[in-house]
């Protein structure tokens, strides 16, 4: 079992040059920003316009992904065709520039009425790693630095597929810098580097391929940005509707910096210990 994890970028305007086998791909995106100051270096967690978290999740698909890719392009073009909804302003405005994609935060309600249907349909699930925004922590764990923050939120993502004893594709939602080469690269890393505290270096067997995509060239992405945003909303609003809706679909939800749960694992949502509103967060004191 010699280490094979590696990385080898791709850019969703290539062509799919992986096999396309369900079990061999997983789809990725995220909730929330990685903003922590606005000017001056003045703290704005929470405020309009900034989430108080940062969730990156992982969806994997139990179906023939072409198929489930069809589902998402045809209920887009729906959308896109349906006299009621391609006039309201953020479906008009997709529209009018790459074309409709489904994407939570601007989507209006009817529209992720139309998808969440679509997904609770799916033979998908999802693991959600969410990262509560600790200045204090963003400052000695990550230098400052929002790749740092986002690659240290991946790996935890990544450090249970490095012994799948096979090719991972982990199709990625493009993310500025936090999507580069060098940062995907650091997440491989730490989570190789997490993996071996607690087992055998020996056994990490996986080859990792990350194939950055967005949200048109890419329909699959949409599912994960949904699901994300489903697990964000109880963190940011302590809005449950959309998570328990998807039900046991998301199979996993690791609170990352709940440290006063970190006795017993109690910070992972799993059955039988489902998030509620009780996992609100509050806003950071002035």
């Amino acid at each position: 079992g010699s280490i094979r994890a590696k990385l080898n970028t791709m850019y969703g305007n290539e062509p799919r040059i992986y096999p396309e086998t369900a079990n061999s791909h997983r789809f990725l995106d995220e909730a929330g920003d990685t903003t922590f100051f606005g000017k001056g270096k003045v703290p704005v967690i929470g405020q309009l316009g900034v989430s108080l978290s940062f969730a990156i999740g992982m969806v994997k698909f139990n179906c023939d992904l072409a198929g489930a890719r069809k589902q998402v392009s045809n209920l887009q073009a729906e959308v896109a065709n349906d006299r009621y909804l391609r006039v309201i302003p953020s479906v008009a405005r997709k529209i009018a520039g790459h074309g409709f994609y489904f994407h939570a935060t601007d989507d209006p309600a009817e529209v992720r009425e139309h998808f969440f249907k679509l997904i609770d349909s799916m033979d998908c699930s999802c693991e959600v790693v969410v990262a509560r925004k600790i200045i204090s922590l963003f400052a000695a764990k990550h230098h400052g630095r929002d790749a740092e923050f986002y690659a240290d939120v991946l790996s935890h993502l990544l450090k249970n597929k490095l012994r799948l004893r096979d090719k991972l594709v982990l199709n990625i939602a493009e993310r500025g810098k936090s999507t580069k080469n060098t940062n995907l690269q650091l997440a491989l890393t730490k989570s190789m580097e997490r993996f071996t505290k607690t087992g055998d270096a020996k056994d990490i067997s996986s080859s990792i391929v990350f194939n950055v995509q967005n949200h048109v060239t890419e329909p699959l992405l949409n599912v994960a940005d949904y699901m994300c945003w489903a697990v964000q909303r109880v963190f940011e609003r302590g809005e449950t509707r959309y998570y328990d809706f998807l039900g046991e679909k998301i199979k996993v939800v690791i609170d990352l910096y709940d440290t006063e749960n970190y006795e017993r694992s109690r910070n992972y949502y799993r059955k039988g210990n489902r998030l509620t509103t009780g996992n609100r967060l509050s806003p950071p004191p002035p």
